[in-house]
Order: C-alpha cells, then sequence, then structure tokens
C-alpha cells in the first residue's frame, strides 16, 4: 500500500481521570497472593506497568472518543463539514448496534454525508481505520477522514479479579495476567488530502500480514452489551502471544522495510503497540531496533487496547521526540493475529 497524497494532520486523546497502580490491584489480589506464594511486586516486575487508568464507573465510550475528535479538530483547523468520513475502531462498544461512530458523529456534529461506521480488529481498530481513510483520500473519495476509539478496561480488571479470587489457581493466573496490564483511554487520528492540509506528516506506505491460524490465543467475550447479565472472560496465552506474535512481526518488518525501500538504519523512530517490557525487549531484539529509537507509555498508561499506539505517537509527538523529516514506522499487532505497519515522514 503506497500513499502519494495522503498526511496525517491532527491527532487528539483524552486520559481517562482514575490512576490505578499495579500495587492498587495487588491490595485486592491478597488472597491470591497468600495462596500461590507470591511476593509483593510481582505484576508490575512481570509486566513492566506501575498504573494504568480507568474511567468512571459507566462511563460511555462515545463520550471520551468525541472529546478526542473535538481536541484532534481544533488542533488540525480543519472544518468538521470537510470531514467526509468517520470511523470508531475501539474494542468497546456502546452497544452491538447502532455502530458507536453514530453517537460521535452526532456528538461532533458532522455533515449528513459523512460517511459513519465501526471497524472492530483488536488493538488494531485504528491502524485499520487510517488506513481505510487513506485509502478513500487516495482514491479521490474524500478530502478529510477521522478515525477514533475508546477503551475501557475496569469491568473486565474487575471481572478478572473476581475471578482469580475465587479460584486461587495459578493455571487461571496465567491465562487471565495480561488482562490486569489493560488501561483506558481515548484518542482521534485526522488525516487528510494534500490540497485540503499539506502541514502534517506524509502516510507513505503500509503492509499487513496475518497468522489467523492463532486466532485463539487471545480471546475476549462474550461482546460488549450482548445481554445484561452475561460473563465476560478474557484469557490469553502470554507466550503463545509472544513467540508467535514475534514471528510475525518479522515477517511483516522486512516487507514493510522492502515496500519502502528503507535501507537498514531506517526507521528513525518506531511507536508500537504498548503491550509491556517483555514483548518490547523482545520485538525490539528480534527487528534490530535500538531501542532509544522507540518511545513508550506503557509503564504509566498499561495496554489502551487500539489507543495504545496513536495515544503514544501523539504524546511522543508533543515532547518533541518524534521530530520534522523523521522517517517514523508505526507497529501494530493485534489477536488474530494480526500485523499492520504503517511508514511516516514525520
Amino acid at each position: 500500500m503506497l500513499y502519494s497524497k495522503v498526511y496525517i494532520d491532527a491527532f487528539g486523546y483524552e486520559l481517562a481521570p482514575n490512576v490505578v497502580t499495579s500495587d492498587d490491584l495487588e491490595k485486592r489480589l491478597e488472597p491470591l497472593y497468600e495462596a500461590l506464594h507470591f511476593q509483593k511486586g510481582q505484576l508490575e516486575a512481570l509486566t513492566g506497568i506501575r498504573e494504568r487508568r480507568f474511567w468512571d464507573p459507566g462511563y460511555k465510550m462515545y463520550k471520551g472518543a468525541v472529546k478526542a475528535g473535538k481536541k484532534a479538530i481544533e488542533n488540525s483547523g480543519i472544518a468538521p463539514e470537510s470531514i467526509g468520513m468517520l470511523i470508531y475502531g475501539g474494542v468497546c462498544r456502546d452497544n452491538l448496534e447502532p455502530a458507536t461512530a453514530c453517537a460521535v458523529s452526532h456528538g461532533l456534529g458532522l455533515g449528513s454525508e459523512t460517511q459513519i461506521y465501526d471497524i472492530s480488529n483488536a488493538c488494531l481498530g485504528i491502524l485499520n481505520g487510517m488506513v481505510q481513510i487513506a485509502n478513500a483520500i487516495e482514491l479521490g473519495h474524500i478530502r478529510a477522514g477521522l478515525v477514533v476509539s475508546c477503551e475501557s478496561a475496569r469491568q473486565i480488571v474487575d471481572i478478572t479479579i473476581d475471578r482469580l479470587l475465587t479460584a486461587k489457581n495459578m493455571e487461571v493466573f496465567k491465562k487471565t495476567v495480561a488482562t490486569l496490564t489493560g488501561g483506558s483511554g481515548a484518542v482521534a487520528v485526522l488525516l487528510t488530502d494534500i490540497s485540503l492540509s499539506d502541514k502534517g506528516h506524509r502516510l507513505l506506505a503500509g503492509v499487513i500480514r496475518s497468522a489467523a491460524e492463532h486466532y485463539k490465543l487471545c480471546r475476549w467475550g462474550p461482546d460488549t452489551e450482548i445481554t445484561s447479565n452475561s460473563t465476560q472472560i478474557m484469557e490469553t496465552d502470554s507466550v503463545g502471544v509472544l513467540q508467535n506474535g514475534v514471528k510475525l512481526g518479522i515477517e511483516t518488518f522486512n516487507a514493510f522495510k522492502d515496500e519502502l525501500s528503507w535501507p537498514n538504519n531506517k526507521p528513525d523512530k518506531i511507536i508500537c503497540h504498548q503491550v509491556g517490557a517483555t514483548h518490547q525487549n523482545t520485538i525490539l531484539e528480534s527487528i534490530g531496533i535500538d531501542k532509544e529509537k522507540d518511545f513508550t507509555t506503557f509503564k504509566y498508561l498499561g495496554n489502551i487496547g487500539t489507543v495504545s499506539l496513536p495515544i503514544t505517537a501523539a504524546i511522543a509527538s508533543e515532547r518533541e521526540f518524534l521530530i520534522k523529516n523523521d522517517l517514523v514506522g508505526f507497529l501494530g499487532i493485534g489477536s488474530g493475529l494480526n500485523c499492520l505497519m504503517l511508514g511516516i515522514e514525520w
């Protein structure tokens, strides 16, 4: 996927208000720790995550997405009526129908001609949305598009803690420890045609690869709000995800470098999906990228699913880690397994 006239014009994001530390979670898990003879500090030691954020109980996903979307529009200076496509890419949705994007579009005051719909693809939803909008811009169907997401980990973390306290079982802990890394937040990415604005960051290309035989490695269900009394379960084969995800990541990264014809010393900087310390160290070593080229937020924000990579890019840009003319790789991976990498000239 090569692009000639697509720019990432602006980001907007919203941090959830409630900071929850790994120590806070471990206090709730004390009976489990006693039963399994765990020492305090295991959660942060295993994941590298010190804290994450939660929305208030009952918070609606469209509200966070609207806040992030308004910030992206304000940061860009693009008129809302110029936005021809709005995509909501979150795993968490307010209803099975209608699309959460409908409530977001109404909250942003977008026009009736704007295409609005949801995309669901685990942690890749925002990147998939960016590709959809970039393709529409490249084809001349629209001049600007906005992809948004809002994720919430509070409910599934609470359910998982209750399950762990009931089971007090090592096997259940292994299957659910990844869930405890979850955080909450909202993000928006506004893309434009060069004729509308060229002050942003030029999207150069993208590459997608999949290994769908591993679709059972990480599962969360049943779906949001499917019934009023259904119990959600999230389980992850962390070792399997790491091993097979790294293999898929290497394959995708090699294809990505070929697509962009980048030399061995490029990209200059990367932004990865934020899983944790072990995943970061393993993937960087496997693709030969120095840690100094990577910007992370997982230590303080946890894994916010679809929000993680773009919110990390937005913060990295604010802090001038990403600077003009940097060749930047967005390296995304999600359950399924699916891998999507985008190249940007900052």
